[in-house]
């Protein structure tokens, strides 16, 4: 790994890197005993984000129609310590739609606060529902999500 990866990879993303935010406000049960949120919050607020985006804007139907999308590959990277009460504003932004697979960069900012404290990524894949074999995203979906898109630096 080159020094300047390295600097590039410990230096938090800010807002301007997302296309899209929503708000979370932490709960009393998601610090741990060491006074913080703990690891495991970080990814429900990830998985709520992006099922909000997609319920919200009719890509997922939760009545059992169309294909829904597996959580497949999750990571996230932490900055800085957030803990309750707080109200977290998390940024998403898509980094790669393929056939039937979309990856999503999302992270939690504090109020007030320019720069992520945590930094994380899902990898959906787009199955059938009763078979679960893969499937190409439907048109609506590609075509909303290409609106969230960064081309990557």
């Amino acid at each position: 790994m080159t020094t300047s990866t390295t600097k590039k990879q410990n230096i938090p993303p800010t807002r301007s890197h997302f296309r899209y935010f929503d708000t979370i406000d932490t709960r009393w049960a998601d610090n741990d005993v060491y006074g913080h949120v703990n690891n495991v919050a970080y990814y429900s607020f990830f998985d709520t984000v992006v099922n909000r985006l997609l319920i919200d804007n009719g890509w997922l139907s939760l009545d059992g129609d169309g294909p829904i999308g597996l959580v497949v590959e999750t990571r996230c990277q932490y900055y800085a310590s957030v803990s309750y009460p707080a109200v977290l504003d998390i940024g998403l932004t898509i980094l790669k739609l393929g056939t039937s697979s979309v990856v999503y960069q999302l992270a939690v900012f504090s109020e007030g606060s320019d720069e992520a404290s945590a930094v994380g990524q899902f990898v959906h894949v787009y199955v059938d529902r009763p078979s679960h074999l893969p499937t190409p995203l439907p048109l609506s979906l590609r075509e909303g999500l290409s609106h969230y898109l960064r081309e990557v630096e």
